[in-house]
């Protein structure tokens, strides 16, 4: 592709969940970003595939940018896609006034002209974008989500007190962001909500149990997806590896009651073997972490109806 410039100046996330999602959603764009939003949309200079988050809606990769709308179809007239194919979609912003229909159509039609290119609305080689962002008009390449974790819902196997699929994506986010050089472990997998979905995302990860009738529908569900990874019948006690990252799902339904002692002595286990701990529970467990050794350095809230689960980042 000719004259195109590679100096990418930012990469533009617009962001969809509902109100009582949105502290999960915050703390896994800290988890991503180091920052949050107040609304929809975050802008900043790292690339995450948005596939990987189950809020994320879309990428604007910034090529182009301009004060005004006329600075755009300047710019976009020295675009060459060497043969290429391609799309013009218009992005609304909701934290300003909405476009109408025929004026977003307007708007694309007159890029696309612009380009020196072949445009296909039905199956275009590449995806542009056109956005009013921060006060001003953004042109870059688009690149929509696609939410994998709705096909995890359909594993052959699950509990009723699972984590559902979208809040155990964003846990496996949150505990490993970047998943270059990291190995982490589920020690208390359960059915593998979280293995699944850490695993579609490559995320080295390994889970464990100490439930022997559980295993084979963990192994199961990995397979189900054509994905791979390690399951061990193993006590967290027993747990011999180092990892980077541990998150445990605290068990909470009437046959698996554990005590706080037993909670000690877990987050005690993880304390020896990771150097990172999120926890997902369902009571106040904070003055256990600080006695096993952690410190408690971020939080949010996974609500479903009258249901409340706590995320807990520790270090």
């Amino acid at each position: 592709m000719d004259n195109y410039n590679d100096n990418q100046i930012a990469y533009i996330y617009t962001y969809t969940c509902r109100k009582d999602e949105r502290s999960l959603r915050d703390l896994e764009m800290r988890s991503f970003f180091g920052k949050d939003s107040k609304n929809n949309i975050l802008e900043c200079s790292l690339k995450i595939d948005p596939s990987r988050s189950p809020f994320m809606k879309e990428r604007i990769d910034v090529i182009y940018e301009g004060n005004r709308l006329k600075d755009i179809f300047e710019k976009v007239e020295g675009l060459e896609l060497s043969g290429a194919t391609f799309k013009v979609v218009f992005v609304q912003n909701d934290t300003i006034s909405k476009v109408g229909f025929e004026e977003r159509r307007t708007i694309e039609r007159e890029i696309g002209l612009a380009i020196n290119g072949e445009a296909d609305l039905l199956k275009p080689d590449l995806m542009f974008a056109i956005m009013n962002v921060n006060g001003r008009w953004v042109f870059g390449n688009y690149l929509e989500t696609e939410p994998i974790w709705l096909r995890h819902q359909r594993k052959p196997n699950d509990y009723s007190v699972a984590l559902n699929t979208r809040v155990a994506r964003s846990v496996a986010n949150i505990a490993v962001p970047d998943p270059i050089g990291i190995q982490a472990i589920d020690p208390c997998c359960g059915i593998g909500t979280v293995l699944v979905e850490a695993l579609s995302m490559g995320i080295d990860i390994v889970g464990s149990d100490i439930n022997p009738l559980i295993l084979p529908g963990v192994r199961e569900n990995i397979a189900h997806f054509g994905l791979e990874g390690e399951v061990a019948l193993r006590d967290i006690r027993n747990v011999t590896d180092n990892y980077d990252v541990a998150i445990i799902d605290l068990p909470y339904n009437l046959c698996s009651v554990i005590t706080p002692q037993d909670q000690l002595e877990m987050f005690q286990s993880a304390r020896r073997f990771a150097e990172k701990l999120v926890v997902i529970t369902v009571e106040p467990i904070d003055s256990i972490l600080v006695h096993a050794g952690f410190e408690i350095v971020d939080r949010g809230i996974a609500k479903k109806a009258r249901f409340t689960r706590e995320v807990i980042v520790c270090e």
